[in-house]
């Protein structure tokens, strides 16, 4: 007799980084993140949209242990990374777990050749074969950098630069691909040269994404879900597809209601739905 299969697992799939309830304050003092709670799943493109100073960076470095050096401190709250916890692990004990952060600013070693930025790069894993093969894959995805690769950094333009940075932090082998405001200052055709390359990135090598942008129009194309920041707390939490088509997002992030804050418009005060 043929036994009957086994049912389908119905149990959730353990995201790849989990915030939660997470706090953040520096200098003791000042509450820069306020109970933030984000998950990214494995395999996945998540977005976090806001303005600037909305503490999306600070949740960034919270995450890539990078606080440290500016006098900021996880005060509450848990991140775990492939379900275990990272809270008391150094920098360079996640960048070896597979964090990377690509920081605002496009920060490559100038006077180094692209070929250069690179090697220093593939020093956190492997071997000479490893290098080898994963400078092939970033320059396979970023051919623009291998024309250029014996270049000197300093001179190559803004959207070399920030493939460069990206291409360095795909050099440690990462489970985790955090970038932070990788538009800015790109012209748009650059801009969406680059998000392109990412989301194949992210479906061909299996990369989980955590994308900070400012400019939410090229980041809701890209990602399956976003989550918007306002002054240090999560206040909307959906799919990309419904947050295009929600009316406060394309309000204010989408092209209309330039330079107003949210509080200041009377029907955002009964939307507090978002808070919910």
């Amino acid at each position: 007799m043929i036994a009957a299969p086994a049912p389908a697992s119905t149990a959730p799939v353990e995201p790849l980084l989990s915030l939660n309830n997470v706090e953040v304050i520096y200098d003791h003092v000042a509450l820069a993140i306020k109970g933030v709670s984000v998950q990214v799943p494995r395999g996945g493109m998540v977005a976090l949209l806001g303005a600037n100073g909305a503490g999306k960076s600070t949740l960034l470095k919270a995450v890539s242990g990078l606080l440290a050096a500016e006098r900021g401190l996880v005060t509450r709250g848990e991140i775990h990374f492939m379900g275990g916890s990272i809270d008391a692990l150094a920098p360079q004990r996640r960048v070896k777990l597979g964090i990377v952060q690509v920081l605002e600013g496009r920060r490559v070693f100038e006077h180094l050749t692209p070929d250069e930025n690179l090697v220093a790069a593939s020093a956190v894993h492997g071997g000479r074969h490893d290098m080898q093969r994963n400078r092939d894959m970033v320059y396979s995805y970023f051919p623009r950098l291998k024309e250029r690769r014996d270049a000197q950094s300093g001179y190559l333009s803004g959207g070399e630069q920030q493939m460069l940075a990206i291409g360095r932090a795909l050099m440690t082998q990462p489970r985790l691909l955090m970038l932070d405001e990788p538009s800015l200052g790109l012209a748009p055709f650059l801009v969406a040269e680059i998000f392109d390359i990412v989301q194949r990135i992210n479906r061909q090598e299996g990369l989980s994404v955590l994308l900070v942008e400012q400019n939410a129009l090229a980041a809701l194309e890209v990602v399956s879900h976003g989550y918007l920041m306002e002054n240090g707390r999560i206040v909307m939490h959906d799919s990309a597809q419904a947050m295009k088509k929600n009316p406060d997002i394309q309000q204010f992030y989408l092209g209309g209601a330039e330079g107003r804050n949210f509080h200041d418009i009377k029907h955002y005060s009964r939307r507090k739905r978002w808070l919910s």
